[in-house]
């Protein structure tokens, strides 16, 4: 009898303790999601890892994607019970994933198609010791072979022991900070900040050239700057001189709506006798991303001594009928200046029939007092590009400052 009643009293306590277990209330979603991960998407079936992060932000939680330093964050969320939803309006593009053992599952949602989404809790990264690692700190002259009749890029990489960030800069601008290290005798480096998926590999070769691999499938060939395997290689394009004008003893003309509908051109009042950055763009244009914020500061900085800036925005066409994401472009980025609908990508030389070699966004036109031309900006850096985003905005700066201190 009393063994009956043990038995009965221990099947009793593990009935509670189900019981309790089924009435316990869920974690809540910031439990179950905040937090560092480390990340990847699927692209063309190539993994490119990259780290997110998911905070709590009040009542909700905002996650943000990384280019180096600065943070991609989320505009808005829907949490429930084990499934997340974080809206990158800037991107028109939706993160919608599952939690489950610990892990994140689901498909980061763009314009062009999904990328499945993995993730796990962010862990330790394994250092190989400083004495197995060659160097590759430094400037690289990388061949290329674009439809914007480049043969050369540059590869920028700042290296300390194993651990590397680095970037391909072209004429319209850098692939983002790539981060990685060295394993197996190579560099695995990875980019993905809800833009520019990449996945590179770097290998070291004996003869002091570096064998790179995007995505798997493309190969190029590095040397470092000023030596004569690079000038073997080319000359990267200069940015100053890709792109111009036909006549630059003519005004830049332009005439586009606002997105109010109110037209708006280039023999206005506001732009008389005013210094003039025309920034031809797209919200969908990771480099112009980079570029926005540089914009937005000068305006701020100059606007009272007489700069005005004008971004032509050239958006597909269901953009062009709503641009939800140009609206949130311009508030990540505290964008104040006129911003004109131009028209869709593929139409921006037509619709600029002035410009030579239009075909890189971002482009920026600089127009003195007078309205012509002094200078033209193909692409922009991120600050991935170290030394030479620095240089493109001290350019650009003191072109402004110039311009502005001349008489009209």
């Amino acid at each position: 009898m009393n063994r009956l009643a043990s038995d009965i009293s221990r099947i009793s306590l593990v009935l509670l303790s189900i019981g309790a277990a089924r009435a316990a209330p869920a974690a809540p979603a910031d439990a179950l999601f905040a937090g560092r991960w480390d990340a990847l998407v699927v692209v063309d079936g190539v993994e490119v890892p990259f780290p997110f992060e998911i905070e709590a932000n009040g009542e909700s939680l905002r996650g943000s994607f990384f280019n180096g330093e600065r943070r991609i964050t989320s505009t808005a969320s829907q949490a429930e019970a084990t499934s997340l939803i974080l809206n990158f309006e800037q991107y028109a593009s939706k993160l919608a994933v599952s939690f489950n053992n610990g892990h994140l599952a689901g498909e980061y949602r763009r314009p062009r198609g999904p990328y499945p989404f993995r993730a796990v809790r962010a862990g330790k990264a394994t250092v190989v010791a400083d004495k197995d690692v060659p160097s590759i700190d430094g400037v690289w002259v990388v061949s290329a072979k674009s439809n914007k009749g480049e043969t050369a890029w540059r590869f920028i990489a700042r290296q300390t022991g194993a651990q590397v960030e680095a970037t391909i800069l072209r004429v319209d601008g850098d692939t983002g900070t790539l981060t990685g290290g060295y394993r197996g005798g190579r560099f695995v480096l990875s980019h993905f900040s809800g833009a520019r998926p990449l996945l590179l590999e770097v290998t070291p070769t004996a003869g002091g050239t570096l064998a790179l691999k995007q995505n798997q499938k493309i190969d190029l060939v590095g040397a470092r700057e000023d030596t004569a395997q690079a000038a073997a290689i080319g000359v990267p394009t200069d940015p100053s001189a890709h792109t111009r004008v036909k006549d630059p003893s003519e005004p830049l003309r332009f005439s586009f709506p606002d997105l109010q509908g109110k037209i708006v051109s280039n023999t206005d009042e506001r732009f008389r006798g005013k210094v003039v950055l025309v920034n031809i763009g797209g919200s969908w244009c990771p480099n112009c991303h980079d570029e926005a914020p540089l914009l937005s500061s000068l305006y701020r900085k100059y606007k009272a001594q007489g700069l005005e800036v004008v971004g032509l925005s050239f958006e597909e066409g269901d953009q062009l009928k709503d641009p939800a994401r140009l609206r949130a472009f311009l508030k990540t980025y505290d964008i104040d200046y006129t911003v004109l609908l131009a028209g869709e990508p593929a139409e921006a030389p037509e619709k600029m029939p002035q410009a030579v070699n239009l075909d890189a966004f971002p482009t920026t036109f600089i127009l003195g007092r007078d309205g012509r031309v002094r200078g033209v900006h193909t692409g922009f850096p991120s600050p991935g590009s170290g030394a030479f985003y620095a240089k493109a905005e001290n350019d650009l700066t003191s072109a402004i400052e110039g311009l502005l201190a001349e008489r009209f």
